[in-house]
């Protein structure tokens, strides 16, 4: 069951209209690292997760990304103003404006509609939450590569508390992963020889040591 609190996560606040950007912030409603698919792809690994804490994690965090996508869609209104008018777009989707009505639209910056092909879900825990970790991480690329973009105090303010808790969800889905480290996929490889080798193809010059051996031992064949 889901239940819709109208009152918004953070307060969304810009400092005037800016259709540009409300294009390029599009990325994070509806692309491949927005907040659509982080809550498509949470719930939809949490489905089959028998570990109740985990599964509640998923959910708990999934449902907190549908509330971002509701600021994503909050700022993009706030930043398309009133008026259609296709000429503020120079790069971009101009949907908003030619069929749209300046409704916040499920596309990314370019204007390429959301598709479920973003969201990753093995059935393999351990796969899953290094997917999970790895997504936050590239949120958090994106919503910098956005925050420098704008000088926008509002937006920036925004953006910024949007970066933390990508961060928050980083390190909890890191402890997900530590309580179940040694089971799934995990569980019966990486434990022969073949684990253990590196091919130093690259030489003259090596930079890292043998995989799962300590920095004392050397690659012997």
């Amino acid at each position: 069951m889901f239940k819709h609190d109208k009152k918004l996560l953070h307060q969304v606040k810009v400092d005037g209209p800016n259709p540009q950007y409300a294009t390029l912030i599009q990325e994070q409603l509806g692309g491949i690292t927005g907040e659509l698919t982080a809550a498509m792809t949470y719930m939809s690994q949490a489905f089959r997760v028998h570990d109740q804490a985990i599964k509640d994690l998923m959910m708990d965090i999934a449902a907190e990304e549908l509330s971002h996508m509701e600021m994503v869609a909050t700022m993009v209104n706030m930043l398309n103003g009133h008026d259609p008018d296709y000429t503020k777009v120079d790069v971009g989707g101009i949907q908003q404006h030619t069929v749209g009505g300046l409704n916040p639209l499920l596309c990314n910056a370019s204007g390429v509609p959301w598709t479920a092909a973003y969201v990753d879900v093995t059935g393999d825990l351990v796969a899953d939450l290094l997917t999970d970790i790895a997504a936050e991480q590239r949120a958090k690329s994106t919503y910098e590569y956005l925050y420098r973009q704008i000088n926008d105090k509002g937006v920036r303010e925004t953006i910024d508390f949007l970066l933390n808790r990508e961060e928050a969800h980083n390190a909890l889905f890191r402890e997900a992963l530590e309580k179940v480290r040694d089971t799934g996929s995990n569980k019966n490889f990486g434990v022969d020889a073949d684990a253990r080798k590196y091919f130093d193809l690259s030489t003259p010059g090596r930079f890292f040591q043998n995989p799962n051996q300590s920095p004392q031992m050397r690659l012997d064949n």
